[in-house]
């Protein structure tokens, strides 16, 4: 019951992550929003939620698991019931930063009592059920927000939150019993605040960079000036305080199988995301799917991910972490290989099986890196440690997404010029009367143009798949820097009567 109560509160707030992105037109319309303006649905959500997850180590610490976890969700339910009754654009956004606030604790708490209730041999299943959990939001939430949408109203697609929300709110009170707060730590405020501006920065550029035309724009500069300053205090301020009295405690930083576990996962972030902000723009915008069909066909990438993870959650224990995540980061990338062979002719079946065999790989690569990551960490720093993991994954889906899209206009502007000079008085197919792209007719040139740009951008694309591809292939060799749990000595166990 507290795994079942537990994950709900997950699943609500990984699906508020996507949810809300197809019902934007509509919301642009009823909020008398310009287009601009109507991201900041989007943005104010991921700046909040950035912003608070560093804080739930420290908020466990003083207050108890129990208590944050039930103020989280009650003010998360709270929130999307203020964003469904929301008439404005100010209180729309004002409720976004509400929800990104109480949600930032319920990915990584839900991660620390799986493991703190269930021993180290069932770790790899816990991490199968929280992946399960966060993983579905990505990919239910474009389908489910269009139906919501279409069916009824954009508001709904907050309203779904709120009976999902009772029931979870119920289910953490009525078994998870409190504990003494540990209160080890003072609130080190300066730390807070310095972190806080520069993820928060780090978050606004990356959201909003496309859309300002990047480093053209003064407000990028701005917030790379703050991250970089933030940032160097933050590190200075930190590294000069005694050990467990700064905002983020670095020993932490001093297990190699966290720092790895780091590393892997933040790589994971950007080519899941990345490759799921990639293909409906690709299916929709070169191929003329409608939204529908576009979810339809990429939904099965998360059946592919749910399958292997129910799978390898039984083998977590059993089978070195290494040989999994070796396997995982190997069919991803086998995955990624074929995406690049992508062309402007495609059958379904070409956009369904990549996805998932992807989804496969994602799968065995999710949680197998969860349970090696805090497999040697102690339960006392779980708190704090699973809401940094959760902070580097959501950082690096963030500069997947940028990257990617970044690299999708510049490509797409380098392989159009050069396909341009190929059209040239020269080539007979451009002068053949019986054809529409004749550049004698008043529409051929206009034709070639749009066949070329089409052509163009299904060429940055792929360009985009082969770097996803490049950098899944890059982390394998740094799987051997984790070690083998039996070989490290087992962290004290937690109370288990204080969960259960």
């Amino acid at each position: 019951m507290i795994t079942i109560s537990i994950m709900l509160a997950t699943i609500i707030q990984a699906l508020d992550g996507t949810i809300a992105n197809v019902a934007l037109p509509h919301m642009q319309g009823s909020l008398s929003a310009s287009q601009d303006q109507i991201t900041w649905v989007l943005t104010s959500f991921i700046v909040a939620a950035a912003i608070a997850t560093p804080l739930n180590g420290w908020l466990v610490d003083r207050f108890g698991l129990k208590k944050v976890f039930l103020v989280s969700v009650a003010g998360f339910t709270l929130a999307s019931v203020l964003c469904g009754i929301s008439a404005t654009l100010t209180e729309i956004v004002i409720a976004r930063m509400l929800q990104g606030v109480f949600g930032a604790a319920l990915v990584p708490l839900s991660q620390s009592v799986l493991l703190d209730i269930n021993p180290r041999e069932k770790h790899g299943s816990a991490m199968a059920v929280w992946g399960m959990g966060v993983m579905i939001g990505p990919i239910l939430g474009p389908t489910l927000g269009g139906w919501l949408t279409d069916s009824y109203s954009w508001r709904w697609v907050f309203f779904i939150n709120v009976p999902i929300g009772a029931l979870a709110f119920w289910g953490i009170w009525r078994y998870i019993h409190a504990a003494d707060p540990a209160r080890r730590v003072r609130f080190d405020t300066f730390g807070f605040v310095t972190l806080s501006i520069a993820i928060g920065a780090l978050q606004m550029l990356l959201d909003r960079g496309e859309q300002n035309d990047w480093f053209a724009s003064t407000e990028t500069w701005v917030e790379l000036i703050l991250t970089t300053l933030a940032f160097s205090y933050f590190i200075g301020h930190t590294l000069t305080r005694p050990a467990g009295q700064s905002f983020v405690d670095f020993r932490l930083l001093k297990n190699a199988n966290y720092v790895t576990g780091l590393l892997l996962i933040f790589i994971v972030g950007m080519v899941l995301f990345a490759t799921r902000a990639l293909m409906p723009t690709m299916l929709q915008g070169l191929m003329g799917y409608p939204a529908k069909l576009a979810g339809l066909v990429t939904a099965p990438s998360g059946l592919g991910t749910m399958a292997a993870m129910m799978i390898v959650g039984r083998l977590t224990g059993k089978v070195d972490f290494r040989l999994l995540l070796g396997v995982g980061f190997a069919i991803t990338a086998f995955s990624l290989w074929q995406m690049t062979h992508y062309t402007l002719v495609l059958s379904q079946s070409d956009i369904v099986w990549p996805g998932v065999i992807q989804g496969v790989g994602l799968g065995l690569v999710f949680v197998p890196l969860s349970a090696a990551t805090f497999a040697t960490l102690s339960p006392q720093m779980r708190a704090e440690g699973t809401a940094l993991y959760s902070l580097v994954r959501n950082i690096g889906s963030s500069i997947g997404i940028a990257l990617v899209q970044a690299l999708l206009v510049r490509n797409t502007q380098i392989a159009h010029a050069s396909l341009a000079t190929q059209v040239t008085a020269a080539n007979p197919a451009v002068h053949d009367p019986t054809s529409l792209y004749d550049m004698a007719t008043q529409a051929g040139p206009a034709l070639i143009n749009n066949e070329i740009t089409r052509q163009a951008s299904m060429i940055a694309y792929v360009d985009d798949y082969w770097l996803m591809m490049l950098l899944t292939m890059a982390v394998i060799p740094m799987l051997l820097l984790i070690r083998p749990p039996k070989a490290a000595a087992a962290p004290a166990q937690v109370d288990h009567a204080a969960l259960e």
